[in-house]
């Protein structure tokens, strides 16, 4: 591996942390998925296309960066003008507020004017926080061209509505561009995608062509996309994940140990499926990349921000005073609300969840939270009504 395929030290310094225990491994996979910088970099198609990234967060500008790599024609809407200055500038080529350390291609543009963006883009990317998907795709709904796709990559369900985004999307955006959407998920830090580290998603659509076209559009050597038609799995995968995210950080807080989070990640994905399942979502799907792959990477890695709200919940710490120093979003605070309230409306039972719910909400205290989850009554691991589901459920479509 050349000295021009390794990543920045400035890089080394952000993703360090969650890969510095494998290195030899990390290596192993550099070397093996790619074999020199224009290689890696480039599309596994030669198709170019003009791309526009809704959001200039840490996850919209690390997709952007991964766009312009690719050689996609990419623009960048930003709502802060010292984020559209600091891509923009040469001097600078930089996002400094929300993913500092990583150096941006010279062709990525940036700009504060949405409808420019949406213009400009063939394929436009949306990575804007829950709260503000409705108001954001709301105000851009009349410029929006039926030829496009729109692949979202936000995470996250609205408290006041209980909506994933899919909804908010079939809501907000005129019928003619539902089929037109895509929603791309999986086990993916925002820095190590802007470092070029190997990282599988996957993307879902009801149309499997608009999935497919996403997928051959955004699939590099370093950032293979799988697909699905299960989008409701797909974005509940997504979204759910951060709150057990929360509960495993607030397990390594309190010194609970290695065991107490495999059980914490277990126990976790069969709440999740009993939710999926019950709203319509292939069982299947939550073994996958959007499910099981993400909590594990949400519950374990060093860069996660819902992971390090519970661990610092777990050391004593108030929610107010975590929140406040942080700049970017942290969702399961905010997905806890609506999770546990999901689970109440369907009849779902899900004691870690509502555990998470009272400890951010209700100012529980964690540790008798973990005595009464760990002593309610003793029963079968496997819940016979996901057995029963996926006996009914079609043949996924999509690759386990």
């Amino acid at each position: 591996m050349s000295e021009k395929d390794r990543p920045t030290s400035e890089t080394q310094d952000l993703v360090g942390a969650s890969i510095g225990h494998c290195a030899d491994t990390n290596e192993l996979l550099i070397n093996i998925l790619s074999r020199g910088t224009a290689e890696r970099l480039l599309p596994l198609s030669q198709e170019r296309v003009r791309v526009g990234v809704i959001g200039g967060g840490a996850w919209g500008t690390a997709l952007a960066r991964h766009c312009a790599h690719m050689r996609h024609d990419t623009l960048l809407w930003a709502r802060e003008p010292e984020v559209v200055a600091g891509v923009n500038d040469p001097a600078v080529k930089e996002n400094t507020t929300y993913l500092k350390g990583f150096k941006l291609p010279e062709a990525l543009r940036a700009t504060g004017d949405l409808d420019a963006v949406v213009a400009h883009g063939q394929l436009l990317l949306m990575v804007v926080p829950t709260p503000f998907v409705a108001s954001t795709m709301g105000a851009i709904r009349d410029k929006l061209r039926p030829e496009q796709i729109l692949v979202s990559c936000t995470k996250g369900i609205v408290n006041d509505t209980l909506e994933t985004v899919n909804q908010i999307l079939m809501r907000v955006l005129p019928p003619a561009l539902h089929e037109r959407l895509a929603f791309l998920s999986g086990p993916s830090f925002a820095a190590e995608v802007a470092a070029g580290l190997p990282t599988v998603v996957t993307v879902a659509a009801v149309d499997d062509m608009v999935a497919a076209r996403a997928q051959y559009l955004l699939s590099t050597p370093r950032f293979r996309c799988y697909r699905t038609t299960d989008v409701q799995g797909v974005e509940l995968g997504g979204a759910l994940k951060n709150v057990l995210a929360i509960a495993c950080g607030i397990n390594d807080g309190l010194g609970f140990g290695c065991n107490g989070r495999a059980a914490l990640i277990t126990r976790g994905l069969s709440e999740m499926t009993r939710l999926a399942v019950a709203l319509g979502a292939h069982p299947l799907t939550m073994g996958g990349l959007a499910g099981m792959g993400d909590l594990v990477l949400t519950c374990t890695g060093e860069l996660s921000r819902n992971r390090t709200v519970g661990l610092r919940i777990g050391k004593g710490e108030k929610l107010a005073d975590i929140v406040k120093g942080m700049t970017a979003v942290a969702e399961g605070v905010l997905t806890s609300r609506s999770a546990h309230a999901l689970a109440q409306r369907l009849g779902v039972e899900a004691p870690i969840i509502e555990g998470i719910y009272r400890v951010i909400h209700e100012d529980a205290d964690p540790v008798a939270v973990v005595t009464e989850v760990m002593s309610r009554d003793l029963r079968a691991e496997v819940d016979p009504a996901i057995l029963q589901a996926a006996a009914r459920a079609p043949a996924a479509n999509g690759h386990f």
